[in-house]
């Protein structure tokens, strides 16, 4: 089942996935994000997550416009303790280097400690990651 977050202007700016054959939440995030979406949006796949009892998350940003900055110190302070806590053990961003949300990916990786996140500009090889490391 896909499920869609819209902004107040009714276009979508998240869909979340329940992917039961990979035991894993796929999640899609576009346009330009507000403080209010990213948060609105990182709990609800979170607690898609939880609800399936998974480990593994595959978030993709390439279509996102502009960076995410303004919420970069929530996402780490706030939402990864609280996912790790939900399950999530590994996270697979999918993103566009050279922009300002490849940008933001980078310095949240950088600091990232509350679980297992890498950086991919590769669709298939962030699936494969995900893969090799929920086995493990």
């Amino acid at each position: 089942m896909i499920q869609e977050l819209t902004n107040p202007f009714g276009r979508v700016y998240l869909t979340v996935e329940d992917d039961r054959r990979n035991k894993w939440v796929r999640v899609n995030w576009m346009g330009y994000l507000t403080e209010e979406n990213v948060k609105n949006g990182a709990l609800a796949y979170t607690k898609v997550l939880s609800d399936a009892g998974y480990s593994c998350v595959i978030n993709d940003t390439r279509l996102i416009v502009g960076g995410w900055d303004h919420s970069l110190e929530w996402v780490l302070n706030d939402w990864a303790p609280r996912a790790a806590r939900a399950g999530l053990k590994y996270f697979a961003m999918i993103t566009t280097p050279e922009t300002f949300g490849g940008s933001t990916a980078s310095n949240f990786y950088a600091k990232l400690k509350a679980f297992q996140a890498n950086v991919f500009d590769d669709k298939s090889e962030a699936e494969e990651w995900l893969k090799q490391v929920s086995k493990a």
